[in-house]
């Protein structure tokens, strides 16, 4: 499309049949998707972009090849939009391994990373957040290029949203943000969710320069795209457009649209994007006779060949289940650079900063974001410093935005960065909870292996300070629940020092749990100079009698009861899980097969934690060898105490371990 000297479009017939294709390509696409939906040949949830294919069509005409596509749930229309070809798009809506994601994302969760699409997401707003973190890997890098990041009306009502949209004005990113807004989220009508139904102007109160335009009318969507482009292009920031639109169907194939009367849809229906601009280009003589239908009938052929493709296709074999739920670690990290040759004595907080300042020394593509974590020198002075040595760039403080900023780490690592997240503690992570399960974790599984998400989030975790039940979670259970994730909680010097490193690099997404009672102990720091494996427990003392199994902030207490109970002629071996996901099983069994008894101390609260499936492993795997029932010695069942002798009475301390060593070893004889 060019411009006029008044910056009128000035449309080519090329230019208009090639607006025209697009927009009945996805029309005849979904329609076709829906018969199949009713021939069950398609399952799960559907939602079509009938009604709504100029907001896609004009808004994605001006990218070029190399900038980055985030869309939503009902993003078959962006897919096929010179992104990616129709018979793995097709093949992919049948589940079937041909697929663009191998059959594993379906309808909602199309992907293709030659193509740099990114996916559509089953989560309203939870791609928000991935174009912010691309973008900033673009702008880092030093690369030109722009993400469009397409999401509906319910979207903008998210606080992710607000997030997002923040962290993208503060950084000035290259994002084109593209609000179709369809009047509808799902089945609430615009004016009951949103007090301010000018949905632009929220955006131009983040600080977002925003447009608002007919989304039913392909020319004016172009032509104000391109404006957009354009000042993102120039390095202007981000931009964001508003198009307002409507979805001729129901939200999904479950929908029985109870909420939105015959006259208002129809009403829309008169406006329909591809009669308006067929009507006018066969009005203007752009549009010659049979054109149309000769058009109609190729891209008829084309789906055709689509569903042939897909009904042929094999359905991926049940042996390769576990493919994809974690990238492969093809070889060991390499061994740290800044070791030191002597034993020296330093606190936790120190063994931390060093590591973080190994990675931002040695690793080009890290650098570090969160809350405090700059001019304030983090919430527990581990960063203090750092700013001063790295810049702004690379210490980059952030709003108290978790799900934000977390999220823009997933789009940075999926950008080819590598990003540290830091959340200030474990409670605040619940706020980023939604990007670290439905995203970090998934993406790789979902695309069919084709997004590994190396991304490594720290927070300090536990209790101990009297600061009352929010601030004193013990969580990593919750964590390590979660399949795509590595979860690490270090507990000597040593890991402190060195686990950052080699989470650095996994092509998979680390969370590493730091006890908060840690950061002030010393201790006398040994040198490892082939780093630390973040695949395997370790023994922390060998014993014969029993096995006493903990990690983090818990190591330390289980050593003293170990020296106390040897005093008494029971010598305990102390195993330190260290990576709490994946479990190093066999070091698990094999110790407790030895001893013959276990006792497990976890600071968690016993009922669902991280000790129970301890407990059920060795009762699968160890039950015959065991000679006594295992014991956990765990945190109350309540929320931790504010006074000191209470949050005492709460937490396991050294006496209740050396208590359940003794009762297993009297439940043995």
């Amino acid at each position: 499309m060019t411009t006029d000297s008044e910056g009128k479009p000035r449309l080519s017939r090329t230019h208009l049949l090639a607006l025209l294709r697009q927009m009945l390509r996805m029309r005849r696409f979904e329609e076709r998707c829906v018969e199949l939906y009713t021939q069950e040949k398609i399952r799960g949830f559907l939602h079509v972009y009938i009604g709504e294919e100029a907001v896609g069509a004009g808004a994605m005409f001006g990218l070029d090849p190399n900038d980055g596509v985030v869309a939503t749930y009902r993003e078959h229309g962006h897919a096929l939009l010179n992104r990616i070809a129709m018979n793995p798009v097709m093949a992919e809506m049948y589940g079937k391994a041909a697929g663009c994601s191998l059959g594993r994302g379906g309808s909602m969760h199309l992907f293709d990373a030659e193509h740099r699409f990114y996916g559509g997401n089953a989560i309203v707003g939870g791609g928000l957040p991935l174009a912010v973190g691309l973008a900033l890997a673009d702008k880092l890098a030093g690369r030109q290029r722009v993400t469009a990041c397409f999401f509906g009306d319910g979207a903008v009502a998210e606080g992710v949203f607000h997030e997002s949209l923040n962290l993208a004005a503060l950084w000035q990113l290259p994002v084109f943000f593209v609000c179709e807004n369809n009047q509808y989220a799902m089945g609430t009508a615009l004016h009951l969710a949103h007090a301010q139904t000018e949905l632009y102007r929220k955006a131009e109160a983040l600080g977002v320069p925003a447009e608002r335009v007919d989304g039913m009318d392909v020319v004016a969507v172009e032509a104000a795209s391109g404006r957009a482009l354009a000042s993102v292009r120039a390095g202007e920031g981000p931009r964001f457009l508003e198009c307002e639109t409507y979805r001729f169907r129901a939200h999904s194939m479950f929908d029985p649209q109870l909420y939105r009367d015959k006259a208002e849809v129809e009403a829309w229906q008169a406006r329909d994007p591809i009669r308006r601009l067929s009507d006018w280009m066969s009005r203007s003589g752009a549009l010659h006779e049979g054109e149309l239908e000769a058009m109609d009938g190729e891209i008829g052929e084309e789906i055709d060949a689509a569903v042939a493709f897909a009904e042929q296709a094999e359905w991926e074999s049940p042996d390769t289940l576990l493919d994809h739920v974690c990238a492969p670690v093809s070889e060991a990290p390499p061994p740290p650079p800044d070791v030191a040759t002597e034993p020296e004595r330093l606190s936790f907080r120190e063994a931390f900063r060093r590591g973080l300042i190994e990675a931002l020394t040695h690793e080009p593509r890290s650098f570090m974001m969160g809350e405090d974590i700059g001019h304030y020198g983090g919430c527990y002075a581990v960063s203090r410093g750092l700013l001063e040595q790295f810049g702004p760039e690379r210490m980059r403080d952030t709003p108290l935005s978790e799900n934000g900023f977390t999220g823009a780490g997933v789009g940075a690592a999926l950008g080819g960065a590598r990003p540290i997240v830091e959340i200030m503690t474990v409670n605040f992570s619940l706020l980023a909870l939604d990007q670290i399960v439905n995203n970090a974790a998934t993406l790789l599984h979902m695309s069919g292996g084709q997004f590994p998400v190396p991304l490594v989030i720290r927070m300090a975790t536990g209790a101990g300070r009297q600061v009352a039940a929010q601030h004193s979670h013990s969580l990593e259970n919750w964590y390590a629940h979660v399949p795509g994730l590595k979860v690490l909680a270090p507990g000597t010097l040593e890991d402190a020092r060195h686990m950052l490193w080699a989470a650095l690099h996994d092509p998979n997404p680390v969370v590493i749990f730091e006890h908060v009672l840690l950061y002030n102990q010393e201790g006398e720091l040994t040198p490892c100079p082939q780093g630390v494996d973040i695949r395997q427990a370790a023994i922390r003392r060998p014993g014969q009698h029993l096995t006493l199994i903990t990690y983090g902030g818990s190591l330390g207490k289980t050593l003293e009861a170990a020296e106390a109970l040897a005093e008494e002629g029971i010598e305990a071996e102390v195993l330190d899980l260290r990576v709490l996901r994946p479990l190093d099983t066999e070091a698990l069994v094999a110790s407790v097969t030895r001893t013959q008894r276990a006792v497990i101390v976890d600071e968690g609260w016993k009922t669902g934690s991280l000790a129970a499936e301890i407990s059920a492993i060795l009762a699968e795997q160890a039950l015959w060898y065991l000679d006594a029932p295992i014991a956990r010695v765990c945190s109350a069942e309540i929320p931790i105490p504010y006074a000191r002798h209470l949050e005492t009475a709460a937490l396991p301390q050294v006496e209740d371990i050396v208590g359940a060593a003794r009762q297993v070893m009297e439940g043995a004889e």
